[in-house]
Formats: structure tokens, C-alpha cells, sequence
């Protein structure tokens, strides 16, 4: 039991590390037609970054994305605390209630900001223009994915 619940923690800190990388860096879409563009949640990059351009119509929609991330960040961190601090304060038997209601929230926080990323900013770039998603986005997914599995194993196990 206490090597599953190290390697859950470990789990835990890398998801959280993956989670600040994926909102920091800016390689959520990357394009190449005579050079690499990359572009994420804040700067558009060539050569130097810019502050990303988007139209009137997608503005409510990229900083939806951006609060979504931040907020889900805040919680998986608020998740591990919490859980660190029911490893000494939680009785014998009990389960991990409170860390993995608050891990499925930021479960939910990053399936929001990615579905709305996905949906919004996939057809932004001209078609002539060769693009790909970059590792940031796919990040966001491994995240959206390891924060599930953690969210629930933390409902299920208990202390022993």
C-alpha cells in the first residue's frame, strides 16, 4: 500500500509539472510553411514572440482556455497539499475523500480548457500551411488523463 501511494504521489507531482509546462509554453498549435510558427495561450513565436492576435470572436474563448488551465493548476497543487496533509491528520480506514473530489475538479478544469481549445482554435490557420498540434496540447491531455485516474484512486484507497 505504501508503494502505491508513493507512486500515485509521484504521479501527482509530475501531472502538476506537466500542468505548468503545458499552460506556460506557448506550443499548442505549431505551423510551418517557410519557417516554424508555434503558437499557445499567450504569444505567437517565429523568431521572437508576440502577443497572440485573435479575432473579437475567439477572445472570450482563449481566456476561458487560459482561466480553465490556471484554475486547474491551482486545484491539482490545492489536491496535493490536501493530500500530504490527510496522510498525517486521516485515521486508519478512512479514504481520501477531499483530495479526490478536488482532483476530479481539476480534471474537469482541464477537459473544459481543452475541449474549448480543441473546438475553437483547430481550423485557425490557413490551410496552404502545414500545422500539427504541439507538445503543450498534447501535454494538456496526458494531464486531463493522469488527473482522472488519480482523482479516482484517491476516492477508492484508503489509509492504512
Amino acid at each position: 500500500m505504501l508503494v502505491l501511494l508513493a507512486g500515485i504521489f509521484v504521479v501527482h507531482i509530475a501531472t502538476v509539472i506537466m500542468l505548468f509546462v503545458s499552460t506556460i509554453s506557448n506550443v499548442w498549435m505549431v505551423s510551418t510553411y517557410n519557417k516554424t510558427v508555434s503558437s499557445g495561450l499567450w504569444l505567437l513565436c517565429n523568431q521572437t514572440c508576440n502577443e497572440l492576435k485573435v479575432s473579437n470572436d475567439d477572445a472570450a474563448s482563449l481566456k476561458t482556455v487560459q482561466a480553465f488551465m490556471i484554475l486547474s493548476i491551482i486545484f491539482s497543487v490545492i489536491a496535493l497539499v490536501m493530500f500530504i496533509a490527510q496522510l498525517f491528520t486521516l485515521e486508519k480506514g478512512k479514504r481520501f475523500y477531499i483530495t479526490g473530489t478536488i482532483m476530479l475538479v481539476c480534471w474537469l478544469c482541464i477537459l473544459i480548457a481543452v475541449s474549448i481549445y480543441t473546438a475553437r482554435f483547430q481550423g485557425q490557420i490557413a490551410p496552404s500551411v502545414t500545422s500539427h498540434h504541439g507538445y503543450c496540447f498534447i501535454l494538456a491531455w496526458i494531464c486531463f488523463c493522469f488527473s482522472f485516474i488519480i482523482g479516482i484512486l484517491y476516492l477508492v484507497l484508503r489509509k492504512k
